[in-house]
């Protein structure tokens, strides 16, 4: 993925959790994942696998399509 894309899709997975009132650190713990790994998705420093995309999707009740709203 471009590295614009990442960074839309990092911005709209920080609006998702930020909308759901929850830290990197407490989306993290939901996970099993690191607070760093999180910041890293949401500062587009790693490209992350669809299955963790699906997984903060759900934690954050949003369909994971919305991270791909690119407009």
């Amino acid at each position: 993925m471009k590295k614009a894309n990442l960074k839309k899709l990092g911005k709209n997975i920080k609006y998702a959790r930020k909308a759901n009132n929850l830290s990197q650190e407490e989306l993290a713990e939901m996970l099993k994942l690191s607070r760093n790994y999180i910041g890293m998705i949401e500062r587009a420093e790693v490209n992350a696998p669809v299955a963790t995309l699906f997984d903060i999707a759900k934690a954050l009740k949003v369909n994971v399509k919305s991270f791909f709203d690119f407009d």
